[in-house]
């Protein structure tokens, strides 16, 4: 087992439980203030193109297809910022993806409600640029901004743990279980401070992100 120094800041929990805390609150923010739309898994605007496809609703089709179109330039951006800093540079490539995530954010509270659809594109793109970045936590898969594929592998390590009694299966399980927690807790603290502060409820999700970024930057200079 990787021990704490040995596992790159990226890949620990705490910045792991930091960006699913920040998912959650923005999936909570788009469906409360922004149109009741799920901005961070794209299965339900695919779902929803192809509804509106054989329903003739051509507004409704652009409606859906463009956050999956702002999804896949989030996964080109950030693969491009990797490309570009990933070696010769001191800012890792990981906190210029923060810093566009903490940017984007900030102008998406300042969006007025009748420009929602630009501020769920804006928010497609920063989830994607999130889970692009950040895919594993100490070793495994997992997704901060989702939570499908969350569940099903840590039900996978919880039922490997009960077979085998391995104990590294249930840490791995409870790691899972670990982000799915703090996604719902974003979620929660994503509705009430959409209730509270409205459309400025998006900038509270640069707060994790900022601590993320501190964390990330003390662990480079260290």
């Amino acid at each position: 087992m990787a021990t704490e120094k040995s596992v790159q800041m990226s890949e620990r929990f705490r910045i792991g439980a930091l960006l699913a805390l920040t998912g959650g609150l923005l999936d909570a923010y788009t469906y409360v203030m922004r149109g009741g739309v799920f901005a961070n898994a794209q299965t339900g605007n695919i779902v929803l193109l192809g509804v509106r496809m054989i329903e003739g609703d051509w507004g409704g089709m652009a409606h859906s297809f463009l956050p999956i179109v702002a999804f896949v330039a989030g996964v080109i951006a950030a693969e491009f910022i990797r490309a570009r800093y990933q070696q010769g540079h001191e800012v890792h490539w990981r906190q210029v993806t923060v810093g566009l995530e903490l940017a984007v954010l900030l102008a998406v509270s300042f969006l007025p409600q009748s420009l929602n659809a630009v501020a769920n594109v804006a928010v497609s793109f920063v989830c994607a640029v999130q889970v692009e970045s950040f895919r594993k936590v100490r070793g495994s898969a997992f997704a901060t901004t989702m939570c499908t594929g969350n569940l099903r592998s840590g039900t996978e390590q919880f039922y490997q743990f009960l077979r085998t009694s391995q104990r590294e299966h249930l840490v791995r399980a409870m790691r899972y279980g670990g982000v799915i927690l703090f996604f719902i807790a974003g979620a929660a603290l994503g509705a009430w401070c959409s209730r509270t502060l409205g459309l400025y409820a998006a900038a509270v999700g640069c707060v994790p992100l900022l601590i993320a970024l501190f964390l990330m930057c003390v662990q480079e200079k260290s």
